[in-house]
């Protein structure tokens, strides 16, 4: 029988050197992820209590509403923003900032809210709504429930207003120091979009700064992979031992 000689591809390698290029690729996969599919995002405000609280650390999905990759569309599927998406995006007057609100409006909708009514189209959004203690709770990590109020049909998601406020048209918020609502209808452009806080009265959003631009939405919010009570502290000790490990792994919906 005929001795079989080895092959070999150049000198075995070192451990050293293994290490390092397994770092290096892991640390590519990473880029990768986090610029094209996936990224962490800190809340630290709480525009969208208790849909997403402060303290809270999102996963997104930043490819699911891209421009499709060919090879890649039944692996990576992308979609068109729906109403009702909770988005990421950059602020249109500052885009260092980024920011995440629920999507009212898509493009060619007519948007009105009168006090805690919103309507698109003419017809009023079917949202469940709950009224909140908002004074001296703007900073907690949940916004103690006071009353719900009756669940519409088709309602599949819950907003948040400040039960010590009413819920007329003309009301004035004092902490914006502008009124509620949007007075008249108005029509979103073409690659332009509607949103709103889930937390109507604690949210700087399209009611007061205008649309969000398509070119601005880069992610959709998924779940909490993460979630710190914010009262612990700056430190790392004080973070670890306020982890709220209840709220680490809720879907965000």
């Amino acid at each position: 029988m005929t001795e079989q000689t080895p092959v070999t591809f150049g000198p075995p390698k070192s451990g050293i050197r293994e290490f390092c290029e397994q770092a290096l690729i892991t640390v590519i996969m990473a880029l990768f992820l986090m610029t094209f599919i996936a990224q962490a995002v800190a809340v630290p405000t709480g525009s969208m209590q208790n849909t997403i609280n402060i303290g809270d650390h999102l996963f997104v999905n930043k490819f699911v509403f891209s421009q499709p990759t060919p090879g890649l569309g039944k692996l990576l599927p992308t979609r068109d923003i729906k109403q009702g998406d909770i988005i990421v995006f950059k602020l249109p007057s500052d885009p260092k900032v980024n920011y995440v609100k629920r999507v009212i409006g898509l493009p060619g909708d007519t948007v009105h809210v009168k006090g805690r009514r919103v309507f698109v189209n003419g017809k009023e959004l079917p949202e469940e709504r709950a009224l909140v203690q908002l004074e001296g709770h703007r900073d907690d990590p949940d916004l103690p429930i006071a009353k719900t109020e009756p669940k519409p049909e088709g309602a599949w998601y819950r907003t948040y207003y400040d039960v010590d406020r009413s819920a007329g048209d003309d009301e004035f918020d004092i902490t914006h120091g502008m009124k509620y609502g949007v007075s008249e209808p108005v029509k979103v452009p073409e690659g332009k979009y509607f949103v709103m806080g889930d937390s109507r009265d604690n949210s700087l959003d399209s009611r007061y700064w205008g649309f969000v631009p398509r070119e601005n939405i880069f992610a959709r919010a998924l779940y909490v992979h993460l979630s710190f009570d914010p009262r612990g502290g700056p430190s790392p000790l004080g973070k670890l031992l306020k982890i709220r490990w209840s709220r680490i792994g809720s879907a965000i919906k």
